[in-house]
């Protein structure tokens, strides 16, 4: 990760000045999504202190020419095929020359204020590396997007809905951290990948995105890392924005479904032994498992239900398929 240093400090004296921020997209197919993140950075596509790259990564659905057309300050990429979410934002990351950098999805309404108050905070507080606002649901209710690093344990009490049944519990409800209300500033293991802030110091020190994480995983890894590194990650709910959710992965939400939990696989892989590993994917077939029953069960006794449990259905049949060494289920890449 070392050449990342020389990449940043290349591109700022190629451009000979350092924005004040970077703001790195990357898109697939979410053209609505993309439309409406990009409106709700106004304040920030024509001001000489800050840079918006978008990194499209061959939608088929008129984003990049959307992004052209309408927002010709903007800088598109096109990488002309599906890079994924880790080596989509790395294009964006080797490219950018803010101090500080931003690292947000498409299906992202930024509300005002937030990335202002965001790198005032990271300023007055020098030892963060990386800063999340709250997340609003498109309803506008809270929803979590922060966690504790997993351990065989939590996820285990995860699998089993433990964490449900005794929410308040920090021995039940670790990995989720149910018991947290998101209601204050803290310290945190994992912020989810939705929305990030960085500042370019800690970005030299941990590197890029792990780009053999095609899709998820990548948060649980670099935030992994941040901390390794010495970073503080800090929730900070004193701001917030809207996260619709859904923006690429509803294209395909099986495939997607399976994508999370093969990365999930490869970061234990990259980071605990073959008896860990083992014991992750037993808890994986223990979950999906539940998962399947639960939502057969509720399938067959609740017809107002039997859309979403479907839904659900097929995507844990998907996920023991996959787990058991038989691919993914209906025609999605193993």
């Amino acid at each position: 990760m070392g050449s990342l240093h020389q990449q940043l400090e290349n591109r700022s004296e190629e451009k000979a000045v350092t924005k004040a921020l970077s703001i790195v997209i990357v898109t697939w197919n979410c053209k609505k999504f993309t439309d409406e993140c990009l409106a709700s950075l106004h304040a920030y596509r024509n001001n000489p202190r800050a840079e918006i790259i978008v990194v499209d990564n061959d939608s088929a659905d008129g984003t990049p020419e959307l992004v052209r057309d309408s927002y010709p300050e903007v800088t598109l990429v096109q990488t002309n095929q599906n890079l994924g979410f880790a080596k989509g934002n790395n294009v964006g990351l080797r490219m950018c020359t803010g101090e500080y950098v931003f690292l947000i999805n498409p299906d992202v309404h930024v509300l005002d204020g937030c990335l202002e108050r965001m790198m005032e905070y990271m300023s007055a507080n020098p030892k963060i590396g990386l800063l999340g606002p709250r997340m609003l649901g498109g309803d506008g209710k809270p929803y979590r997007s922060y966690m504790s690093a997993p351990t065989l344990w939590r996820l285990f009490c995860h699998a089993l809905g433990l964490d449900s049944v005794f929410p308040k519990s920090k021995f039940f409800g670790g990995y989720l951290m149910p018991w947290f209300e998101g209601d204050r500033i803290a310290e945190v293991d994992i912020l989810n990948g939705w929305f990030w802030l960085t500042r370019r110091e800690a970005l030299r020190d941990v590197g890029l995105l792990d780009e053999t994480l095609f899709m998820y995983g990548d948060d649980l890894d670099w935030c992994t890392r941040f901390r390794g590194a010495g970073w503080k990650l800090v929730f900070y709910p004193e701001v917030a924005s809207i996260h619709y959710g859904g923006g690429s992965s509803s294209n395909a939400p099986v495939r997607f479904y399976v994508e999370m939990q093969r990365a999930n696989l490869q970061y234990w892989q990259k980071n605990f032994g073959r008896a860990s590993q083992a014991m992750f994917m037993a808890i994986v077939l223990i979950h999906q498992s539940i998962r399947l029953l639960a939502n057969t069960l509720i399938y067959a006794g609740a017809k107002s239900k039997r859309p979403q449990a479907a839904g659900k259905m097929k995507m844990s049949f998907a996920c023991l398929r996959w787990a058991l060494g038989f691919g993914y289920d209906k025609g999605v890449r193993k």
